[in-house]
């Protein structure tokens, strides 16, 4: 792999002569196949070559390089193996991504609702923002700027964290989500923080909900593509969808379509050995408390889309930590009960009408 690197880079150094050289040879089609061809190679050689070449030496020589992480993977669809890897990825992806941009770079915004972190305090709340979009590698001093949302959440949201429900039964899962998805009357997004988890809940209330009139789409189940299953789920305001992180970051169903999100769990993230190299440079249980206040923050922000919608989130899991609470806009109001409260309060909602 090391002569094949090396030979893209001569290859692509004397077609880079051949073009400088040109002295109106060459016609304006060859010119532009050229150009395109040594972009080609030297991309390969950049981006595939080059790094697999320095992954067999790892493991050759036991010798990891600065900044990455290595590890072998098996991967899995339904118990049944498919792919078995070696991967490597930087700890910090933004050092790759500011170094490809940073010499060509002009001027950058990035914007986002989730950008900062309001928890950091005494003028950090910025540093996990420039962080995730590596702004501190492309300025000394980056602007920030920041607008309160224009959505009146202590009126129209409502935040419940129901505590008498074991988060490790399912049953008491399944049955929980059945009294919340009827008591909002469909109109309700369900997340998980496991696929198992979902096909489990998802099998256990379909035919209740059916009976009632409630049509229930789930990721993972259902034999379409999440898209397909966010306009069906958008089409039909009696409907309710249970899914994953895709269905967490980035949907849109403004109006009455989406007037509940419920967790069936906190969604720590998953302590793989990417996450625990990444961990150890951003500041340990800082970076977990972090990621989870993105991901709860993330989901809020799905249910208030305008002005005129309103909703409530719940967590069916007692073990959220109240520094987390920080995910929430600071108006909202944040409940802790049990089921049945929760239950009661949402109905007088009407939600669903």
């Amino acid at each position: 792999l090391q002569r094949l690197e090396k030979s893209l880079t001569l290859l692509a150094a004397c077609l880079r002569k051949k073009l400088d050289e040109d002295e109106g040879d060459l016609e304006t089609d060859m010119r532009k196949r050229l150009q395109s061809t040594i972009s080609m190679i030297e991309r390969k050689a950049r981006t595939a070559v080059k790094p697999w070449a320095s992954v067999l030496e790892t493991l050759a020589e036991n010798v990891m390089p600065d900044g990455v992480v290595d590890w072998m993977e098996i991967e899995k669809i339904e118990a049944t193996v498919f792919d078995i890897g070696v991967y490597r990825h930087y700890k910090d992806p933004m050092i790759p991504f500011a170094g490809v941009l940073k010499p060509y770079l002009h001027g950058m915004l990035a914007t986002s609702a989730t950008l900062n972190d309001e928890t950091e305090g005494h003028g950090q709340e910025w540093r996990f923002a420039k962080e995730r979009t590596g702004a501190h590698y492309f300025n000394d001093a980056p602007l920030t700027f920041s607008k309160s949302s224009p959505f009146d959440y202590q009126k129209n949201a409502k935040v419940f964290i129901v505590n008498d429900v074991d988060k490790n039964s399912l049953r008491q899962v399944s049955a929980a989500f059945s009294s919340l998805l009827e008591a909002s009357h469909g109109g309700a997004l369900g997340l998980f923080t496991a696929v198992s988890r979902l096909r489990q809940v998802h099998n256990t209330i379909v035919h209740d909900l059916e009976k009632k009139g409630l049509s229930l789409y789930a990721q993972h189940v259902d034999q379409l593509d999440a898209g397909t299953l966010v306009d069906m789920f958008r089409d039909d305001e009696h409907a309710c969808l249970l899914g994953t992180d895709a269905m967490r970051d980035g949907i849109d169903v403004p109006g009455a379509s989406l007037r509940m999100i419920l967790f069936d769990r906190v969604p720590w993230p998953r302590p793989t050995i990417l996450h625990k190299a990444r961990r150890d440079i951003y500041g340990g249980r800082r970076y977990d408390d972090l990621i989870t206040r993105l991901k709860l923050k993330q989901a809020f922000g799905r249910l208030i889309r305008s002005a005129n919608d309103k909703g409530v989130f719940v967590m069916l899991d007692p073990m959220l930590p109240s520094r987390l609470l920080t995910a929430f806009p600071e108006t909202v109001e944040v409940t802790k009960c049990g089921l049945k409260d929760a239950l009661t309060a949402i109905k007088d909602l009407n939600l669903g009408d």
